[in-house]
């Protein structure tokens, strides 16, 4: 038996935590026992029901975890190898990691790198390897340290501060919006050189506007985006996401066709091994433990449930590492 965070449908969504059996566990050709998962915003729209992003019934919701391989039937995974899981459905359609075992598919699984425990990885998660992807994509479309700001959006969330935090450890003159201008030290300390008001970038803009950012995280979508992506200079990129202001995109070509500014989709759910590695790789080399500790609150597996509410209140700085063994 273990413990888990199973959500039912009965009318409408219902989490709490319950006693399971490994006989429960769905298909997959890897059994992990996990040590920590996190509770992300997708999560909590899970948890409370805000949005129906579960698939399937019932459901153990958590999109990362980090643990121990228990027992496997997969050719690269053996007895006692230490992985991490972000993404591919978990917590939406196939259960996921906020519980004390997991049963997965082992092609979803990466190393988890000898530099990281699993608290730490999970500090990271699927926010901070977003992060890692939307630097990756900045550096490989040519974006380079003096030639301007960059700008992260959402710069108090999870991957807007992992962003930070790589972005400056690469040489990066950041500038971090956000709407919490209390939080301006917080962001400073993780790397910003500059703080900006989000609502600057929240309105209706024009769809060219003076050029400002050599390259852009963006992690709202909506206008933020269309504002961002209106101020970026020549040859400048932007790396999208998020969608956490809203799903559209209420831009125009301009930005596009007459400065060459390109926009890069990121997809963290659904990324190769090879380009999840890459990431995972990144953070071992860049992040700095000290930043990553600065923007991490770790709860029991208990207090998850109660905890998701405060991502739909804005209410949650950084990351939120759940210990799911107590």
């Amino acid at each position: 038996m273990f413990s888990a965070i199973l959500i039912t449908e009965d009318g409408s969504p219902r989490a709490q935590v319950t006693r399971l059996d490994e006989a429960d566990l769905p298909d997959g050709d890897v059994r992990v026992d996990v040590e920590y998962s996190t509770l992300n915003y997708k999560d909590a729209l899970a948890i409370t029901g805000a949005s129906p992003v579960v698939r399937a019934w019932p459901m153990v919701p958590g999109i990362d975890l980090a643990g121990t391989v228990a027992e496997s039937a997969h050719p690269d995974w053996k007895e006692g190898d230490r992985v991490v899981l972000n993404g591919w459905g978990a917590g939406e359609s196939h259960w996921g990691g906020l519980a004390q075992k997991a049963r997965v598919n082992g092609d979803w699984l990466v190393p988890l790198p000898a530099v990281f425990g699993s608290r730490q990885a999970m500090a990271i998660g699927t926010a901070g390897y977003t992060a890692s992807l939307c630097v990756a994509a900045l550096l490989d479309r040519g974006v380079r340290p003096g030639e301007g700001e960059v700008l992260v959006t959402g710069a108090t969330g999870g991957v807007g501060g992992v962003a930070i935090a790589l972005l400056a450890r690469a040489g990066f003159t950041v500038a971090a919006s956000t709407g919490k201008a209390a939080e301006a030290g917080y962001l400073r300390r993780l790397g910003a050189d500059t703080v900006v008001d989000a609502a600057g970038l929240a309105g209706p803009g024009r769809p060219l506007q003076k050029e400002r950012w050599a390259g852009v995280v963006d992690t709202l979508g909506s206008r933020t985006l269309a504002n961002a992506c209106a101020q970026t200079r020549r040859d400048g990129a932007v790396a999208a996401c998020g969608l956490a202001q809203g799903m559209d995109f209420p831009a125009s070509v301009a930005p596009f066709i007459l400065r060459g500014v390109s926009l890069l989709g990121i997809d963290s759910v659904s990324a190769p091994r090879a380009r999840r590695t890459a990431a995972w790789d990144r953070l071992a080399r860049d992040l700095d433990p000290d930043a990553l500790d600065a923007m991490t609150e770790e709860i029991a597996l208990g207090e998850a449930v109660a905890a998701a509410g405060r991502f739909l209140e804005r209410r949650v700085r950084g990351r939120i590492v759940v210990d799911v063994n107590r």
